[in-house]
């Protein structure tokens, strides 16, 4: 046997418990009635929750310190943009106001006439949608004319530039000779025209989409209040708008600059119903699974007032971090369901070590002995949990953060209400039990069967049995199947072959899953599966995919342009940005090549600043819109833009690879160059999500291996413990890349949680392990699985039945939750009940430290301690007596 111990902390805490459970039992009323005042008065927080929403997608899915948010800093400040006169819908640092619609062809063409007179309807329809503004002394009609974006010398900017050249005449699309992707030389069709089909000569034979796109003013607070109130009109009234134009030939999807917010946003309310079922299935369930057939035994009112400590504490907890001030985002939706599953595990344990007192003892006794088993358990699984979760601070996507803050605090509360509010209803239903009442009426019963009664008066009116052998409740079946049957079973040798090789294809399977995870979230899935986002997004993946971002390349720092050696740099730089696979190597636009070609042509001397400097108006008068590419001022070039044209950026990876190439390429330039698109701000999560998952992973795990090595006394099944932890984080994140769920901000929440999942289940196995006084491995694994292995089903039941509700949502981000939740479970359970018990039998020597010859057997009269109280062995190590009852007297000092 081992003699290493690590009880120093694991002693004292059970001496602690020890007291606070006689303490709860002496004076139940207070610590049941105080719980309830408390969350009474911090549940006011609710107050404030309309406050404290926060669900900007931007701030609470992208991660915080982006490289791409200061560069949009820099480009807002040297590049504004002027949506009266000047629009330039690639120069945007934003995504700006719009409204767009992609038209699919019914008939595999949208080139046709009668395709184009539906668009032009279409068009005509959008352009003429009227909002009403009150305004001081009379109320004003205004239409998309009005507010439009708009671009010089045309008062707003083309909806499509095929739709503008037919000029209201549908036929001439047919006889129109369109190039692709540069129409005419000078418009680039690759955003505006989908699943095209060329001729030999780049002409377009057919194309299956086309998009329209209408943009408006919001150059300040005015514009941008009627372009969102002209938007809102917009979506109230599309799709009847759109049904009375009985278009024939197209089908049309919408999305707007406000959609993918507003139907983020919709998710939560549909959470409400969703959670009132969960809790009552959560208590059906507790109250099922605690109930005995015996009126005296039961344990009904006890699950259920556990699981009303757990609704106790997500009042407290969110009352108090809403007083706060802390930002209630979206994900935070999901903990309730958690916290549920959690807490109601731990009631599981603390009613099982009820369950192992003895019947005749004092409540005071009983208390201070469930109190010393369970409730140092129930410390472990809080504290690894808590710490899991507060780890997952770190990390710098805001939605995280506030999910861990609330679901970290509300354990906290969890755990505080088990050992306070649930503990005083186990003392009052001790002394129900104590005086053999009946639990429903309260009245005493007959505690011997009489049989001149009927079955059914024995049944309801007879009760408070227990076994006269070891004096303690009868074993519900199924702890008396972990006992009999599942024990011996698991412990077999062969089976122990059988598990291993099991375990082997489960580690290579998980291990496979990982290298095949992807990454990124994908923003058609913050909205909900019925919304009209993601029919717009998967014909914009279907048909418009070929191109991707058009990207500034923005020289950041003043810089010689008329010095020859200069300009060659930045050609070089641009050059081998056009190497790359992910950039097009004829579809960049640069105001320098075009001044220098100017320059060539008609004669300009272009060589000294003021020459280039002073020339410049002239390229300005040529092409307008290079202006907004130069930023001038006291006579210097503070910074200038190019554009690239992405290309085949049609995945996630695909987005993450084309960021890092295009990133990458720039810090090689020989001068200080940014690239920027707005969204990069989204891409940047491809750039920490890795590494912070795996940065909380490895902090987290290293934080629960101190845990438990300070709390389970003995060093080597704390290493099983973090062993097992690591075991099933690697196959959640491998299973789901097998159930599509990419690694993003959402799962990592998922991940955190994991972590304290591991530890719920196999600590708790563990520590029963180690404190088992049996005296072989296999004897002890035995004692282990029968006093915690229905517990811990319970306890994994009731989790699964606090998330299975969210099965059934139609937003992804809850559906992520509960795939997740239910990988952690399953390998959680498949761990603690199967890997576990057979790793330790083999391979964990850890059981309480005894002499060797006491194990053996072969002892004189002596004392043994153990977790309990003192046992009594005779000369060939079978236990004699125990005195528990004597160490768990009112007047007896705790051990």
């Amino acid at each position: 046997m081992s003699r290493c111990k690590t009880d120093c902390i694991q002693k004292p805490l059970s001496r602690v418990f020890c007291g606070l459970g006689t303490l709860v039992a002496r004076y139940p009323w207070w610590f049941l009635v105080i719980p309830l005042i408390v969350s009474a008065g911090l549940g006011a927080g609710f107050y404030f929750l309309p406050q404290r929403e926060a669900n900007d997608i931007e701030d609470h899915f992208t991660p915080l310190g982006g490289p791409a948010k200061s560069e949009r800093e820099f480009v807002k400040v040297h590049f504004p943009t002027n949506d009266s006169g000047q629009f330039s819908a690639q120069r945007l640092y934003t995504e700006g106001s719009f409204v767009s619609l992609i038209a699919v062809s019914v008939s595999d063409n949208v080139l046709t006439t009668d395709t184009f007179t539906e668009l032009l309807r279409l068009d005509e329809m959008v352009q003429n949608l009227n909002i009403t503004m009150t305004q001081p002394g009379a109320d004003v009609s205004l239409n998309f004319q009005q507010l439009c974006a708009e671009i010089p010398g045309q008062r707003c900017v083309a909806a499509n530039p095929l739709l503008s050249a037919v000029q209201g005449d549908a036929s001439l699309i047919e006889t129109m000779n369109i190039t692709y992707p540069m129409f005419q030389g000078r418009t680039f069709l690759g955003t505006h025209l989908g699943g095209v089909t060329l001729n030999t000569d780049n002409t377009v034979q057919k194309a299956q989409a086309i998009r329209l796109v209408y943009y408006l003013r919001e150059d300040n607070e005015q514009d941008l209040d009627n372009s969102r109130q002209w938007i809102q009109h917009f979506l109230q009234s599309v799709s009847q708008d759109i049904d009375t134009l009985q278009l024939r030939h197209i089908k049309i999807s919408y999305f707007t600059s406000v959609s993918r917010q507003q139907e983020f946003e919709g998710t939560t309310t549909a959470m409400i119903p969703l959670f009132s079922i969960t809790y009552f299935i959560t208590i059906f369930f507790s109250i099922v699974s605690c109930v005995r057939l015996d009126c005296v035994r039961t344990k009904a009112w006890t699950a259920a007032f556990g699981v009303l400590s757990s609704g106790l504490a997500i009042l407290s907890s969110f009352g108090l971090l809403l007083l706060c001030g802390v930002p209630f985002v979206i994900t935070v939706a999901n903990a309730p369901f958690l916290i549920l599953g959690v807490g109601v595990d731990d009631m599981f344990i603390m009613i099982s070590s009820w369950q192992q007192t003895k019947v005749k003892s004092k409540v005071e006794e009983r208390m201070a002995e469930t109190y010393t088993e369970a409730a140092v358990s129930i410390t472990i699984t809080t504290l690894t949990d808590v710490l899991a979760l507060y780890i997952g601070i770190m990390t710098p996507f805001q939605s995280v953060k506030a999910f861990c803050i609330y679901a970290g605090t509300s354990l906290l509360f969890c755990f505080l209400y088990n050992i306070t509010f649930f503990g005083a209803f186990l003392a009052l239903n001790g002394r129900r039990e104590e005086s053999n009442r009946h639990w429903l009426i309260c009245r005493r019963v007959k505690d011997q069967t009489d049989d001149h009664r009927s079955c059914s008066y024995n049944l309801c009116c007879v009760g408070g049995k227990y076994s006269q052998i070891t004096g303690k409740e009868s074993d519900q079946p199924v702890a008396d199947f972990f006992h009999k049957q599942y024990g011996p079973f698991i412990t077999n040798k062969w089976i122990k072959c059988l598990v291993l090789g099991l375990y082997g294809g489960y580690l290579a399977s998980s291990i496979y899953g990982c290298f095949q995870v992807q990454e990124g979230i994908d923003l058609r899935n913050l909205a909900t599966d019925n919304s009209y986002v993601r029919s717009f997004y998967d014909n914009e993946e279907l048909y418009f995919s070929q191109y991707g971002p058009r990207v500034m390349v923005v020289v950041r720092e003043e810089i010689s342009y008329w010095d020859s050696d200069v300009r060659l740099k930045i050609d070089r730089c641009i050059e081998s940005l056009k190497d790359d696979c992910y950039v097009s190597e004829s579809l960049s636009e640069s105001w320098l090549d075009i001044y220098i070609g100017m320059a060539n042509l008609i004669k300009l001397d272009i060589n000294t600043k003021s020459d280039f400097i002073g020339n410049l108006s002239q390229l300005f008068k040529l092409a307008p819109d290079y202006e907004q590419d130069v930023d001038i001022y006291s006579g210097s070039i503070r910074a200038s833009r190019v554009f690239i044209q992405t290309v085949n950026v049609t995945s996630a990876v695909d987005e993450r690879q084309m960021l890092n190439h295009v990133r990458n390429t720039v810090i090689s330039c020989d001068i200080p160059v940014l690239v920027y698109h707005p969204a990069f701000i989204y891409f940047d999560q491809y750039a920490v999500i890795i590494h912070n998952t795996i940065q909380n992973v490895v902090v987290a795990a290293a934080a629960m291996f101190v845990v438990s090595m300070l709390l389970i006394p003995n060093p080597l099944c704390s290493l099983w413990v973090t062993f097992t932890i690591a075991s099933i984080i690697v196959g959640v994140t491998g299973f789901m890349a097998f159930w599509d769920v990419n690694l993003d901000s959402i799962s990592m929440i998922n991940l955190v949680i994991c972590i304290g999942f591991s530890v719920d289940f196999s600590a708790h196995i563990s520590y029963a392990y180690v404190s088992s006084q049996k005296t072989t491995v296999n004897e002890r694994m035995t004692d282990a699985l029968h006093s915690l292995g229905y517990p811990i089903v319970q306890g994994a039941l009731s989790t699964f039945l606090g998330v299975i509700a969210l099965s059934a949502s139609a937003s992804y981000i809850f559906r992520t939750f509960f795939k997740i939740i239910f990988l952690v479970i399953t390998f959680g359970i498949l761990h603690g009940l199967v890997f576990l018990p057979v790793f330790l039998t083999l391979l964990g020597n850890c059981g309480r430290n005894r002499d060797d010859a006491t194990s053996r057997g072969q002892v004189s009269a002596g004392t043994i301690e153990g977790d309990i109280g003192e046992q009594y062995y005779n000369k060939h190590g079978k236990v004699v007596e125990t005195f528990s009852n004597k160490m768990f007297s009112p007047d007896a000092a705790c051990p």
